[in-house]
């Protein structure tokens, strides 16, 4: 029942995407598909239909709404300048200045505003007229910029994180906040790397003259609002002092003074801005509460099961396993966004991971690491494709460079897969695990 049930699923979800069906509508009909030849019809669409209900009604889902608000008021309220100022005075002298300036302002915009391609997009926009008067070729821009971009999406505020906690039965949000650190933090050096090799070899040089602390101290003043917005929320949760939930709601009315402060908003812009988060939220919300009907089919199918007995008959090398997970996941994330890969392959490979000890929080920054970097490959990959519209060059002109950052973000990859302290140590010294 199980192998007949994941093959309905399969087959059914694959041809409603390539069809152009969206991915909650394509999730619900590939579950009904798979649980229909062993329930009855009237028993299987009024169990589905509250299952949605249900998986739209916890409380804990409200923080995306409010993160996702929070990102989009501080998309709008002149962030980005200050970040990128600040990464400049910070990192400037180092060869290819530019290009590890928004690598580093990609981190930090992608960690506030929650979006990899919001971040491709205002930081790539906002250096790409420096690197054109600097002569800096548009496409070793563009690769800079995409790769770099998601790595904020492992930095919390993360909602792939605090996705991944509801799926997951309900793994600690504060933990896996602090735990994102580290792998978010290991992207981003990894692009500074080969940022710095590039060029070295394309023979862009840092920033001219003196290193000037009185810059570095503007530009840091300048960007503490914006930062403090990390320190505080996730400063909170860490503390006990609010859930992820309240935080998320602090995040939202922070954003929403300091784009008033910064004379960015308008009653007209923040109008937008709250009825295309209301969309986006809709969508994702939506999303979870349909997905809840394909982890009821996995269970009473047994999906889970059959999937860990025929893994762990092939090996039980740990090693191999988590190799083979891996494989997937790239390559389910070249075609799908992270949201719905997480609510599809968390209920299959946590209980796998589990048989041999790892941490369900571990777990999590490998799931996400490895989705994040669909958003940057072919042929989907939307972050990949704004940052080539922001660059004005072309994805043949890009791909050679990003072959050196995929390599590298890979070598991350492995890191956070095999080494356990990469993801459990923040949260071992804060004491949450």
């Amino acid at each position: 029942m199980a192998i007949q049930a994941l093959f309905i699923i399969l087959v059914v979800l694959a041809v409603l995407l390539v069809v152009g069906v969206p991915i909650s509508y394509a999730i619900g009909i590939a579950s009904l598909a798979a649980i229909l030849p062993v329930m009855p019809v009237n028993v299987s669409v009024l169990t589905a239909a509250q299952r949605t209900f249900v998986g739209m009604s916890k409380f804990t889902l409200t923080a995306i709404p409010f993160f996702v608000l929070a990102g989009n008021l501080m998309n709008q309220g002149g962030i980005a300048r200050r970040l990128v100022d600040f990464v400049l005075a910070l990192l400037g002298k180092l060869p290819g200045a530019l290009l590890v300036t928004n690598v580093g302002a990609n981190a930090l915009f992608g960690a506030i505003s929650g979006s990899a391609s919001a971040a491709a997009a205002a930081v790539g926009s906002m250096v790409r007229e420096g690197e054109e008067q600097q002569g800096y070729d548009p496409a070793v821009c563009a690769a800079a910029n995409a790769a770099s971009a998601p790595s904020g999406l492992l930095i919390p505020p993360s909602n792939a994180l605090i996705t991944y906690s509801l799926v997951s039965g309900g793994t600690s949000v504060a933990a896996l906040f602090l735990a994102g650190y580290l792998p978010g933090l290991i992207w981003a050096l990894c692009c500074i790397l080969v940022a710095v090799i590039i060029a070295q070899k394309n023979g862009y040089r840092g920033a001219s003259g003196k290193f000037q602390g009185k810059s570095l101290l503007t530009a840091t003043l300048r960007a503490i609002p914006s930062l403090s917005l990390i320190f505080v929320v996730i400063g909170g949760i860490i503390a006990g002092m609010f859930t992820a939930t309240e935080g998320s709601a602090i995040a939202v009315v922070y954003a929403l003074i300091l784009g008033i402060c910064y004379k960015n908003l308008t009653w007209k812009s923040f109008w937008n801005i709250v009825v295309d988060s209301a969309k986006m939220s809709g969508m994702i919300v939506f999303l979870i509460g349909v997905s809840n009907i394909m982890g009821w089919v996995m269970a009473f199918t047994q999906i889970p099961q059959a999937i860990s007995e025929a893994l762990l008959g092939l090996t039980d090398n740990p090693v191999i396993i988590l190799l083979i997970m891996n494989v997937i996941l790239l390559a389910a994330g070249t075609f799908m966004d992270v949201t719905p890969a997480i609510l599809i392959f968390t209920p299959l490979f946590l209980p796998i991971v589990k048989t041999f000890g790892m941490s369900p929080i571990q777990f999590g920054l490998i799931l996400v690491y490895n989705l994040c970097i669909g958003n940057i490959t072919p042929p989907v990959g939307n972050t990949l494709f704004v940052s080539i519209k922001v660059g004005k060059t072309s994805l043949s002109k890009v791909m050679p460079y990003m072959l050196m950052y995929y390599a590298a973000i890979l070598t991350g990859l492995l890191l956070v897969t095999y080494i356990p302290a990469v993801s459990l140590i923040l949260p071992n010294l804060a004491r949450i695990l």
